[in-house]
This record gives structure tokens, sequence and C-alpha cells, in this order.
């Protein structure tokens, strides 16, 4: 992959840090898109304060170090001003776009409000918060790079979906529709641009992770934890019962199969999935 140039959004941790490593030791060099500040604070976080940029300068520093070009953009990826600027300063700073990881994505566990049903959960911030990001910000994010990608002929868009996007948890209903619609888009997009344009190269999958120890299965575990368990305790539990393989896959797990999406030209409308066989 030397050469070539991969943007990934919420790259300074989690699956995001895990798949922009994984591509910057195949070669690529990195775009990392993050951002300080979400409209609600029904996220992982439980704050509008999320210290992406931060995150994200510590992982460029990573890349960095293995000799990479890299730079961190600021966007909140629902917004659409904010990802033509941010796409807009790699493309001027790194001179071209290859990949696109949509993995930037917020989740509002239990703890944060009693119901996925409940009225002032619908009408709080927390809908619109998480299908904003999880679902607009990849359709955002694409729609920016595509014209480029179209012009050179050339390209690789890969969607961060989840299990739950194909097996429903009643507890997360915002989130499980914004994954399951995500995996659509994917599939949608795929077909679009493998008959339309023929004579160029453009993919589009989606990754479905399962259980894997970042920020956002912290707050989960967190939520639901016994008085008892540490948050940790709590998840390997549930990774114990749950998944034939009796641990979690990792967040480079994740990189890997992006790095498949990433050189197959022949793989396109797919959602795979990284869960250690729980499903």
């Amino acid at each position: 992959m030397e050469g070539q140039v991969a943007v990934v959004t919420g790259g300074g941790r989690g699956i995001g840090r895990g798949i922009a490593l994984t591509l910057a030791k195949a070669g690529a060099d990195i775009a990392i898109i993050e951002t300080d500040v979400l409209d609600t604070a029904f996220n992982q976080y439980r704050s509008r304060q999320i210290g992406g940029l931060s995150h994200g300068r510590k992982t460029a520093e990573e890349i960095s170090s293995l000799g990479r070009r890299t730079i961190v953009a600021q966007a909140d990826v629902s917004k659409w001003v904010q990802v033509r600027a941010a796409v807009g300063k790699i493309l001027d700073e790194l001179g071209r776009i290859d990949i696109l990881v949509n993995n930037a994505g917020v989740a509002a566990p239990r703890g944060i409000m009693a119901s996925s049903i409940d009225v002032d959960y619908m009408n709080g911030g927390a809908w619109d918060q998480i299908m904003n990001v999880n679902l607009k910000g990849a359709i955002f994010c694409s729609m920016s790079v595509l014209p480029h990608m179209k012009k050179r002929k050339y390209g690789r868009i890969i969607n961060i979906s989840s299990d739950a996007g194909v097996r429903a948890h009643p507890w997360g209903t915002a989130y499980t529709c914004s994954k399951s619609a995500l995996i659509g888009y994917t599939q949608s997009l795929a077909l679009d641009l493998a008959r339309n344009y023929r004579d160029a190269s453009i993919t589009a999958n989606a990754i479905c992770p399962g259980l894997i120890w970042t920020d956002m299965t912290r707050s989960a575990a967190h939520a639901y934890k016994k008085i008892w368990q540490s948050d940790r305790e709590c998840f390997d539990q549930v990774v114990s019962k749950v998944i034939p393989q009796g641990r979690a896959p990792t967040p480079e797990d994740v990189g890997r199969l992006a790095l498949y999406f990433a050189v197959n030209p022949s793989v396109t409308a797919q959602a795979a999935h990284v869960n250690g066989g729980y499903l």
C-alpha cells in the first residue's frame, strides 16, 4: 500500500486506532478525522466534550514513528460543511485519498437513558445524535471523497457497522437501526458503483465488529455490571459466555479485515463479521 492514503474517521482510539495503525504498517499514509465536541451527551463518553483531537494526535505520533505521513483533521462527521473542509485539507496536504474508513460512531447505553423506547429518549436528542453520526456521518464522508475517487477511477470505502446491525438488541434501538441502515447503504452504494462505473475500481464493504474492548463497550459494561464488578470484569464475563472462542477480538483484528477489503478489487457489497463466532 505504499503511496496510498487512507482516511479513518474516529481514528484516534479504539477500533479506529487499530485500523489506522494496521493500514500504516501496510504502507499507507493516514489521515485521521476527529472532533472534540458533539451536539449532545448521548454517547459513550456521557459528555458533549469527547476529546477526540488529542487522541487523534497521539495516534498520529505512532503513525509518524512508522515512517508514514499523517495529519489530523477536525470535523464532526454529522456536519456536511465540516466534513467537506476536512476532506479538502487532506487532499491539499496528502494529495489523494485512496481509502475511506467510516469508523466514527456513538452509542447511548442504558445507563444514560432508562429505555430505548422512551419518548424522552426519542425526543431528547439521543436518536438524532446516534443516527446523525453513525449513518449520516458515513454518507457525508463518502459523498465528499467519491468525486475524487471517480476522477481517479480508484477507491475503497469501508464502513464500520456492528453485529447489532444484524442481531438487534432491545436496549439499543437507535444504535441497531443506524448500524443496520449502514449495511444497507454500503451494499446499495457498492452496486451503484459497480454498475455505473465499470471502468473504475471502486468498492464499498462493511465490517461488523462484535464485542471488542473499547470506550463504547466499557460504557455499556458500566451500565450493566453488578455492584461488585469492575467494568472489565463485567465485559470479560459476557465474553466468556457468548463468544464461542472465549476471547474478544481486538481493534487490530478489525484492522486486518479492513486491509483485506482495501487491497482486494473483486470484493464489494459485503458485510463481514469480526466476532469470534458470536453469530
